[in-house]
């Protein structure tokens, strides 16, 4: 009998850490710039917004502002149970392994890299194929011949956009030329609207007539130059079409929301890779841009859509393909 009351306990008590476990709250940790930065963090944040008001359930959020921060916050979130706690950015990734090490019992989940972990899942975007077709997009639109980049802070992530876009630029228009330019080596290239702006004004004064951002916050001063000098900018990662309209040709969706929401509802540990087939990435057509795309381009940016799907078209990564070596 003593065995069976042993047996008995066990299993009740592995219930209860799997009912605790079902009832624990995710977190998410935000990185630099700040979840309300227009791109990349509020994009995870409206994926969290969503989790919350269809589960009526509850998150827990903390905000870097610098680098000692994450580890910090993402152990502190472990440390009050929460699961999965989802790390935005590379740059939590260290951290993230760290953690995760220590409290093997809990989820994490880390966007933009991967760790090999089984309690961590790792969510990456083919963010070159979106900037292809953005690139298309940019180079139909183009009278000067003459288009734009302009880079958060000046990290592989970032070249795989603007190697991505250049692509697409160039199957759009072999002859096209596309200036680039980073904004920085620090987390702070990510938040640096004044910077971004000379940035594009520069471009401008070369003959660029429609620049892409991949800067988070930076390129809101982008747009704005864009407005300023009667050209168009292209927005990233959320859609921005709203922040200039008239202004913003498209953005390139990188649905971040998507996968945030996804990991709070139904954690998977391992790699997820998200690109057009997944409908991880994609570009914005709504009412603030309709005039601007006009039936032609439409036309020629679903078929290099169709033709990257089938495999016809196969959008050099520059992460893993040795491609737009800068």
């Amino acid at each position: 009998m003593q065995i069976h009351s042993d047996v008995g306990n066990g299993l009740i008590a592995m219930a209860l850490i799997a009912s605790l476990s079902a009832f624990a709250e995710p977190a998410i940790v935000f990185d630099m710039g700040g979840k309300f930065d227009k791109s990349f963090n509020e994009a995870a944040y409206s994926g969290m917004e969503k989790w919350k008001k269809d589960t009526g359930k509850k998150y827990l959020e903390f905000e870097v502002s610098s680098e000692s921060q994450r580890e910090q916050a993402i152990r502190r979130m472990a440390e009050k149970g929460a699961s999965p706690i989802i790390a935005m950015s590379f740059s939590q990734a260290s951290a993230i392994e760290k953690v995760a090490k220590e409290f093997p019992k809990l989820q994490f989940a880390i966007i933009d890299d991967e760790v090999k972990l089984p309690n961590v899942q790792s969510v990456i975007f083919k963010e070159q194929e979106g900037s292809f077709l953005v690139g298309v997009m940019a180079a139909g639109a183009s009278k000067s011949g003459k288009v734009g980049f302009i880079g958060g802070m000046d990290i592989p992530l970032i070249r795989k956009f603007q190697c991505g876009y250049e692509q697409g630029v160039k199957y759009g228009n072999p002859k096209a030329e596309v200036f680039a330019n980073m904004t920085g080596n620090t987390g702070a290239a990510w938040n640096d609207p004044a910077r971004g702006g000379e940035l594009a004004k520069a471009q401008f004064a070369k003959g660029a007539d429609v620049v892409f951002a991949a800067a988070g916050g930076t390129g809101a001063g982008v747009y704005q130059a864009a407005k300023d000098s009667g050209k168009l900018a292209i927005g990233v990662d959320s859609n921005q079409n709203y922040m200039q309209p008239g202004t913003m040709l498209t953005s390139m969706l990188k649905q971040v929301n998507v996968a945030v929401y996804n990991i709070s509802n139904n954690f998977k540990p391992g790699l997820t890779v998200l690109g057009l087939k997944e409908n991880g990435v994609g570009y914005a057509m709504d009412e603030y841009n309709a005039k601007l795309v006009t039936p032609e381009m439409k036309k020629k940016v679903e078929a290099a859509k169709a033709e990257i799907i089938s495999g016809k078209i196969k959008v050099a990564d520059y992460m893993a393909d040795n491609a737009c070596k800068y």
